[in-house]
């Protein structure tokens, strides 16, 4: 069973779908055939390459609210985190574009390593405060979980993966996708958000029962509730 999952880098809520996906799969019996896919998708794609610039106010601008009501809305998501055993601190944090991510997510896919790479930019990015918007900063990232750096530098240069991100961006909008994370099951089954665990859980038996049928053979001799004849 296949389980593909939408998302950014930069997202607060996907890091904590995917602990609350995790979560789910601690608990699903057959969580050794379940393979988990991360698929690219950017929040903010207009967001020219190479520039930063300060979340806190950028959002509240986007919104249209106060930088005060936009920092408690960010310490709820803060709380909500720390549920999930992460540590926040989206007051500080910075944005920018988030292609070239994306784009090295897709080289450590062919080594094997996109797992491994997802979670430490995640962690990077929300629990360390460091960039993930450019060639230099995402090097040492790639390098951290055996990614090589000439390798990493020149894939990243010559935008071997443009075209790649950009096909699974559009995968996510003709699924319906319009938000991550966005978790899709064998292609049939989706939900968009960060779903509790237990409800991703439930998504994934009931994919699991649709995709292994019960087989059943003709009745032989047994028992009926109490009544069991010798």
């Amino acid at each position: 069973m296949q389980v593909e999952v939408w998302s950014d880098v930069v997202c607060p809520w996907c890091y904590i779908g995917k602990r609350r996906l995790e979560a789910a799969l601690e608990e699903f019996p057959h969580r050794d055939q379940v393979e988990v896919v991360w698929r690219s998708f950017q929040l903010d794609p207009s967001v020219p390459e190479g520039e930063t610039h300060p979340t806190l106010p950028a959002l509240a601008r986007k919104y249209g609210t106060s930088v005060e009501q936009m920092q408690a809305n960010m310490a709820h998501v803060e709380q909500v985190a720390a549920g999930e055993g992460l540590e926040y601190h989206l007051a500080d944090a910075v944005s920018g574009n988030t292609l070239l991510a994306h784009e090295l997510l897709h080289l450590a896919a062919e080594h094997g390593k996109r797992n491994e790479l997802k979670e430490r930019l995640l962690h990077a990015y929300f629990e360390e405060g460091r960039p993930v918007f450019d060639v230099d900063s995402l090097v040492p990232h790639a390098v951290e979980v055996g990614l090589d750096e000439a390798e990493v530098r020149e894939a990243l240069t010559d935008r071997r993966y443009l075209a790649a991100v950009r096909q699974e961006g559009a995968t996510a909008q003709a699924l319906g996708a319009t938000g991550v994370p966005f978790f899709v099951v064998d292609r049939k089954y989706g939900a968009a958000g960060a779903q509790p665990a237990e409800l991703l859980r439930q998504l994934l038996e009931r994919a699991w029962a649709d995709a292994n049928p019960l087989i059943t053979v003709p009745a032989a001799d047994g028992c009926d509730g109490d009544n069991c004849a010798v």
